[in-house]
């Protein structure tokens, strides 16, 4: 993705979002109401090839069906943005779980590169995710990362520049086929 004029953190509740934002935004963060509610989300800067872009730490969210406030403020935020990257953020021990929101992600065609947080504690549970398979099904940027521990941001932050919008048509019939 060349030039995104903003950075969206997507994923369910306490996946390390929070975390991960404050290890890219630093000391830029601040705390917002999304105008007409009492939800909040953060708000930043991450510096991109020395230009300053807007990223957002949105609540977190099951679906892009909202079912709830929190939820549909996160589906404004996406649906108000014009030039917008996701990062897609997904506990790597409930892996399965948060997929189904990625190809929600991928499917309306946000450009998109996914984080696996938590992945230390992933390894610990014996869980192996095929990272390199992952990418290749999803057709984005999957990075695993350690937010707390900050392992995994500046391969994250890199890869930002290869997130794109992959069609859902080609994700599904790559999963079909599986090869």
């Amino acid at each position: 993705m060349s030039d995104p004029s903003q950075i969206l953190l997507v994923g369910h509740p306490n996946v390390g979002k929070s975390v991960l934002f404050n290890r890219l935004a630093g000391a830029s963060a601040t705390e917002s109401n999304y105008p007409g509610t009492t939800v909040d989300y953060a708000e930043g800067e991450l510096v991109i090839d020395g230009d300053a872009v807007p990223i957002i730490d949105t609540p977190g969210t099951f679906s892009l069906d909202p079912r709830d406030r929190a939820e549909e403020v996160t589906v404004e935020l996406l649906e108000d943005a014009a030039d917008v990257l996701v990062v897609g953020v997904i506990d790597a021990t409930r892996f399965e779980r948060g997929l189904n929101l990625m190809l929600e992600l991928i499917e309306r065609g946000y450009e998109l590169v996914v984080a696996l947080n938590m992945w230390d504690q992933a390894r610990r549970k014996g869980i192996d995710i095929d990272v390199d398979r992952v990418e290749w099904l999803l057709g984005v940027p999957v990075v695993p990362a350690v937010a707390t521990e900050g392992r995994g941001i500046k391969t994250l932050q890199r890869r930002m520049d290869e997130a794109h919008a992959p069609s859902i048509e080609q994700v599904q019939t790559r999963v079909r086929n599986g090869s």
